[in-house]
């Protein structure tokens, strides 16, 4: 199957699953968290998808491509620390987070793989 767009790459699909997923634990952050942690996680999570799809528009040049992709990867491992930082101040429980961190890890291991191997996605 060729790839028609970055909607169709499974890492731009689990990446936004995974921030509509953050999105909604968030919901019950406590409200003095509204303008820091609450925004930090929805805002870095939102940015790997938008990231990937950014580098579908630039894989004409493997440079901006990489650079985009690098990009998402760097969002992954904020989004990484602001979910660790909601596990340890009891925001959300053990079985959520080891779920949610599950996924990021395994996003982070395809952001890797991309970045190792660009010449598979660009033109």
């Amino acid at each position: 199957m060729e790839l028609q767009g970055f909607r169709d790459l499974i890492v731009y699909k689990k990446s936004y699953k995974l921030a509509l997923d953050i999105f909604e634990v968030t919901k019950v952050f406590p409200i003095e968290e509204k303008f820091s942690l609450t925004d930090q996680i929805r805002r870095s999570s939102r940015s790997i998808p938008a990231n990937i799809a950014e580098s579908w528009a630039k894989r004409i040049y493997t440079k901006a491509f990489v650079n985009k992709i690098s990009d998402a990867l760097g969002e992954e491992y904020e989004t990484e620390v602001w979910l660790n930082m909601s596990y340890d101040l009891q925001y959300i429980n053990s079985d959520k987070h080891n779920q949610i961190l599950s996924g990021y890890n395994e996003i982070r291991k395809m952001l890797i793989s991309i970045l190792n191997s660009p010449e598979k996605f660009c033109k």
